[in-house]
């Protein structure tokens, strides 16, 4: 008796339950599938990215060299940054102290890097605390109807008269654990390089803002 003879014993509550399970495996898989691509390079595609930029005489010379080195677009967006400053804009941002704006510039570009790298964080944590229960919640219901099921039928307690709710039951338990595992183990080593790349970006905009607060951007070719 395979998994589906077993949950087409059960009743509505069992097959919802198997339903949210899947559903949560599903995104979170998606979620795992889409930070991989994301982060593919590591930390070594923003230190080759930083070091591009530092090697490069002009803003327009840094920004073509990121584009081939900088895939997810977590150091361009700083570089970018430091354009906009270069050319005045009538509004409010762009008046007032230049190392003021230029540090509202970096901070504004380093959130929204770290926005991109944080995405799906909050699903998998999600998924790998509340799978486990959720698959509890079906153990239980089927040892529920196991019991029920003997209740209700005459002749007795036999094995043959529980074994598909219990089976059903245990089947639960293993599907939880198995959308949570996969959850939490790329949580947890996406959360160690999203924050070795967060430490490089910070470390960059510093050095961007002690460079740049004070001194005029280089002229564009």
């Amino acid at each position: 008796m395979n998994a589906l003879d077993l949950l087409a014993q059960g009743d509505a509550v069992s097959r919802a339950v198997a339903a949210l399970l899947l559903a949560m495996s599903v995104a979170s898989w998606v979620a795992i599938l889409w930070k991989a691509w994301l982060l593919r390079g590591g930390t070594r595609s923003v230190l080759r990215s930083i070091a591009a930029f530092w090697q490069s005489p002009s803003l327009d010379e840094a920004e073509q060299r990121l584009s081939g080195f900088d895939s997810a677009l977590l150091v361009l967006p700083a570089v970018q940054a430091l354009r906009e400053q270069s050319a005045p804009a009538p509004s409010l941002a762009a008046g007032g102290d230049p190392v003021q704006r230029l540090t509202r510039a970096l901070r504004d570009a380093l959130h929204g890097a770290l926005r991109r790298l944080q995405g799906g964080q909050i699903l998998l944590a999600t998924v790998g605390a509340t799978a486990p229960f959720v698959g509890l919640l079906g153990t239980v219901w089927g040892i529920h109807h196991a019991l029920a099921t003997i209740a209700t039928q005459a002749g007795g307690f036999t094995i043959d008269k529980v074994a598909g709710p219990v089976g059903e039951a245990l089947i639960m338990t293993a599907f939880g654990l198995a959308v949570a595992i996969p959850a939490v183990l790329a949580y947890n080593v996406f959360g160690r390089l999203i924050g070795r790349i967060e430490a490089e970006l910070e470390g960059f905009a510093h050095d961007l803002l002690a460079r740049f607060a004070s001194a005029p951007v280089p002229a564009q070719q």
